[in-house]
């Protein structure tokens, strides 16, 4: 069976033990017909220097009625919680499974009011991630697990984007918690064009919402109606912009965070400088688009190669900065 779906991982942890960001983690996506092969491309890089990678491997299973699932944070081994198994566990190794799922992330943390601590809240990112790659057969269908769990058992975790995938589809998905004020938390997934290349790293990249394209765009039913009420929005529905609202941007986020996509994209697509205001923070710049269309079809080789990537030959060159060795 030819395998159609790829996620390249390259580390596993996202944040270290002392809850703070590493702010070095990043996705690279692919649609299928962006690609040479016609596969589904999902890169994850989520480094951290306190701690150190794992291969997850968790096999299928079958579990009688009334098990228990215990949740036990990701980052730092705690027990949040307890939730009901479902009857039948997919296997899943890395960050896929064995319907060729796929889910990554990275942390934008955003505003910090919309962590909920209280004891409400026991659904914390990571678990959430593999939760999901073990009752999933489709992007669509982890994005719903993912969603029904947090509404359900709350979300203890800071602002995440998430890459989800499957051979067929790409999505992204950014979520925030409440706060403590009300459970659960505020989402939006948007899926990238089959033809088109994504990325994110450590900086919410959703801002305007397509609230009428239903077919390729989810989000929770408050997503604005939490904002209004928080004080982060007060315009139009059409007019409302998920990044803005939860995690405002600064120059250190556009330029150690949302650069990295820029990289991404301006490797392989034309015109691109045409961001390069945006991402160095002036005011009243064009925002860079979560997806554009590539010059030429990507490889798995591309990726890789980019996960490696410093900048060369761009503004941010860091083989040429003040922190270059000679």
């Amino acid at each position: 069976m030819k395998i159609r779906s790829i996620v390249i991982s390259l580390a596993v942890a996202a944040i270290s033990l002392t809850g703070v960001q590493a702010l070095a983690c990043t996705n690279l996506l692919a649609g299928k017909n962006a690609t040479i092969d016609g596969s589904t491309l999902i890169t994850y890089a989520a480094d951290s220097h306190t701690l150190y990678g794992d291969l997850q491997y968790l096999p299928a299973a079958d579990h009688k009625p009334g098990t228990m699932h215990q949740v036990v944070e990701w980052d730092t081994g705690k027990p949040l919680g307890y939730i009901p198994e479902v009857a039948h566990t997919y296997a899943v190794v890395g960050n896929i499974n064995e319907h060729q799922v796929t889910v990554a992330e990275s942390t934008f943390g955003g505003r910090h009011e919309l962590l909920d601590t209280t004891k409400n809240a026991i659904i914390d990112y990571g678990s959430l991630m593999y939760i999901a790659l073990q009752r999933s057969r489709t992007a669509r269908e982890a994005i719903k697990v993912m969603t029904d769990l947090v509404a359900q058992y709350g979300y203890c975790s800071e602002g995440e984007s998430f890459s989800i995938g499957d051979p067929n589809e790409v999505w992204v998905m950014e979520m925030i918690g409440k706060g403590g004020k009300e459970k659960g938390a505020v989402w939006v997934a948007i899926r990238i064009p089959d033809d088109c290349i994504s990325a994110h790293a450590n900086q919410s990249r959703i801002y305007r919402i397509p609230l009428k394209d239903k077919q390729n765009c989810m989000y929770s039913k408050d997503v604005i109606s939490f904002a209004r009420k928080m004080g982060y929005f007060s315009g139009k529905d059409e007019d409302f912009e998920f990044s803005r609202a939860y995690s405002p941007a600064d120059f250190g986020t556009l330029r150690g965070c949302d650069a990295r996509a820029w990289s991404y994209f301006n490797r392989f697509k034309s015109g691109m400088d045409a961001y390069l205001p945006f991402i160095n923070g002036k005011k009243g710049a064009e925002v860079m688009p979560l997806y554009v269309k590539p010059d030429r079809k990507v490889s798995c080789r591309d990726l890789q190669n980019m996960m490696r990537d410093h900048f060369e030959g761009t503004p941010f060159d860091m083989t040429k900065d003040p922190g270059a060795k000679d």
